[in-house]
């Protein structure tokens, strides 16, 4: 049954899917008051309390929840090209400095379909592949469309685990390409506490390893979903501070470059994603005294 509403779904328009997921997105919010606490709080925190912002917050994430499939099971070169490059020239002078390049991305935006951009439009995306970390889905079903949509010439999976962390290290070694989403909570002993829109956040250190010990290239870029089901911009920024080999000092810099991308789109954020969990086993922040 999920699997025919997953395709009767890739079957719509990409306007079509982006209308229903507002919709379903308003649904979530009123009636889960978890996720609705959760969505405003984080809101607040980042110093945004407009209610329209709120709504429109609600609205961008069920797109993304339902843009999801479709972007999945629709024929790459269409997913692809829905997203166009703001900066081509940045874009192509990492890819052609000859070092590894590292892209890293927040949850904003439809974060999907940069990978299936990279796959179809780059010429030696066979030879330079793109390795991509992600999360393995707990349901089966989801676990199969997610790597049948992801899995491709010029598309590399690495499960966020101990075998994936060494293709990442492999490709970055072979001087290739990697992408890796930082604001997912990591697991115990791979992260680092670091200020994220003011709260302690128990913040991935992977990618800064991986940049600081093979001198990589790191663009950070989102994908801003345009309206309508226009397609997607593209922006990128290319990150100008060298990392430490310093775990804090390391997270607080993927932190900051992060908050700026999404301070520039904040209703396409993902402000419902429990970013401030403390993960088992991992020791709570030290709470700050009195000013």
């Amino acid at each position: 049954m999920v699997q025919l509403i997953f395709r009767l779904i890739a079957a719509l328009p990409l306007g079509a899917v982006q209308r229903i997921g507002a919709v379903m997105g308003c649904l979530v919010y009123w009636f889960s008051a978890d996720y609705r606490r959760r969505l405003r709080d984080n809101l607040a925190a980042a110093g945004y309390h407009d209610r329209r912002l709120i709504a429109s917050a609600a609205r961008e994430a069920g797109k993304q929840a339902m843009e999801t499939p479709w972007m999945f099971l629709r024929p790459r070169s269409e997913s692809a090209a829905t997203a166009a490059l703001i900066d081509p020239e940045t874009f192509n002078a990492a890819l052609a400095d000859g070092r590894p390049v590292l892209f890293l991305t927040p949850h904003l935006g439809c974060f999907e379909v940069f990978a299936q951009f990279y796959a179809a439009t780059r010429p030696d995306a066979a030879q330079r592949p793109m390795t991509v970390l992600y999360r393995v889905p707990r349901k089966s079903i989801l676990r199969s469309m997610a790597e049948r949509g992801r899995a491709a010439e010029g598309l590399v999976l690495a499960p966020a685990e101990m075998r994936g962390v060494k293709m990442m290290i492999k490709a970055m070694r072979q001087r290739q390409v990697v992408g890796i989403l930082p604001d997912q909570v990591p697991l115990h002993g791979e992260g680092a506490w670091a200020p994220f829109f003011g709260r302690e956040a128990y913040t991935m250190t992977l990618p800064a390893r991986l940049a600081f010990q093979f001198d990589a290239i790191v663009l950070f870029f989102y994908c801003e979903r345009r309206a309508q089901g226009a397609g997607y911009r593209i922006h990128l920024r290319r990150l100008e501070r060298k990392f430490t080999g310093v775990a804090r000092t390391d997270a607080t810099i993927i932190n900051a470059e992060l908050e700026a991308l999404i301070r520039t789109c904040p209703h396409q954020y993902l402000w419902a994603y429990n970013r401030y969990k403390v993960p088992p086993g991992v020791e709570p922040p030290a709470a700050k005294g009195p000013a």
